[in-house]
């Protein structure tokens, strides 16, 4: 009567067959881990930085546009490609927002420095403080909210006071539990008097982030390290529906006041939030397209060595596949058998690929964009994966292994 096994003990056997050739299944196992490690911890490091740059450009408003000298420049290799017009100057800003008729939000910035530090008594920044000047509706056109003080007065725009927001990374290295408003600080060489602190925003590359400081754009545009310093004008709607027709009308009156006739094209950029994500969106699908081809190619490579160490497996367990098949064995069990013991050894480098795939995703998603993710749909895609590997790399192991004749087999030694 034939032997009836089941899948637990075709486990336990397989896991016996594993202990006893360590080496071997543990080399596979990491080849495989690499491979799955490639894989969730790069698709995981995207998740991480999609999740990011959705909250990010959500606070913004997708309602939003800006007009610019130049164009979006969001490319991972290719930023020599961005297009670059003639500044534009503050008095055209100004003209723009005084002149723009249609109910909407508008607000002027341009950068005085990138590069500078702050100091508030012995403590100072690292040399990477982005200073901002802007204008009183800019914290509502670039996402941010308020958690202490006030935002510019009129008198202070107007008058270019020495008076700054700062960012929640400044309010931490330089004033720590102590309240920022009305200390005063250096900025650079000019001291600045503290009337507000933004609430935490994360890091966010270029975009300003915590380290950030908002001083009146009439003050920026004196104390600017740039020689021709370039304006930049947001724009934000109302209502989704009146984004298009706003653009269309700021195109126009851009125009006006840059002085081009129909013949000539526009020297400046209008770029609206959400096309900016889908930009984005794109390069971040391409990375993501790559990083799951470099984990297939792995893993390929670990199936083929899989198969190697299951032939090698089935060669030195002849004797015993021929005394399983005296006393009863199927062809169909003996295939069972080594077909879960690849299965099984796909799944401990699996688990053990997902462990470290996680872990160095979520390090760098967490460098770029504070956010620690769990890609559930990749983690089931790559356990889906290890066990086609493990199927596809032990079926012929175990076809051979099925058919092997009894009697020959229990003559090989």
């Amino acid at each position: 009567m034939p032997v009836q096994t089941s899948f637990k003990e075709n486990v336990a056997i397989a896991l016996q067959s594993i202990s006893g050739n360590r080496l071997r299944t543990s080399l596979t196992a990491l080849i495989i881990a690499i491979g799955i490690m490639a894989l969730v911890g790069i698709l995981t490091a995207i998740e991480g930085i999609s999740q990011w740059t959705n909250e990010a450009f959500s606070s913004m408003g997708a309602n939003s546009f800006t007009i610019r000298n130049r164009g979006s420049g969001i490319s991972f290799g290719d930023g020599g490609h961005r297009k670059y017009y003639k500044a534009i100057r503050y008095d055209e800003a100004e003209r723009f927002k005084k002149n723009f008729n249609l109910p909407v939000q508008i607000s002027i910035n341009t950068y005085a420095s990138q590069a500078a530090t702050a100091k508030y008594g012995d403590l100072k920044t690292n040399p990477n403080t982005v200073i901002l000047g802007a204008d009183e509706n800019y914290l509502l056109t670039g996402g941010y909210k308020l958690a202490a003080g006030r935002n510019f007065s009129s008198s202070e725009l107007e008058h270019g006071t020495n008076v700054v927001i700062i960012g929640d990374d400044i309010r931490k290295r330089l004033f720590k539990a102590e309240s920022p408003i009305n200390k005063l600080m250096l900025i650079g060489a000019n001291k600045f008097r503290v009337i507000g602190l933004l609430q935490t925003k994360g890091s966010s590359a270029g975009l300003g982030g915590d380290k950030i400081c908002i001083i009146p754009v009439f003050k920026a545009k004196q104390i600017t390290t740039s020689t021709n310093p370039s304006f930049t004008i947001s724009v934000m709607v109302n209502t989704p529906g009146a984004l298009e027709a706003t653009t269309g009308e700021a195109t126009s009156a851009f125009r006006n006041i840059r002085g081009l006739t129909v013949d000539k094209d526009n020297n400046f950029e209008i770029t609206r939030s959400d096309s900016v994500q889908q930009q984005l969106a794109g390069q971040l699908a391409g990375i993501q397209l790559a990083g799951f081809a470099v984990g297939i190619i792995t893993l390929l490579g670990a199936a083929i060595g899989l198969m190697n160490i299951m032939l090698v497996s089935v060669t030195e367990r002849t004797r015993e596949i021929g005394v399983r098949k005296a006393i009863g064995a199927t062809p169909s069990i003996i295939r069972k058998q080594f077909l879960i013991e690849a299965i099984v050894i796909c799944l401990i480098g699996c688990i053990g690929g997902i462990i470290l795939g996680m872990g160095v995703g979520n390090l760098i998603a967490i460098q770029i964009s504070g956010h620690f993710v769990v890609p559930w749909m990749w983690l089931f895609v790559a356990l889906l994966i290890c066990t086609g590997i493990g199927l596809g790399s032990g079926y012929y192991p175990a076809k051979k292994a099925s058919k092997l004749d009894p009697v020959e087999a229990l003559r090989y030694e």
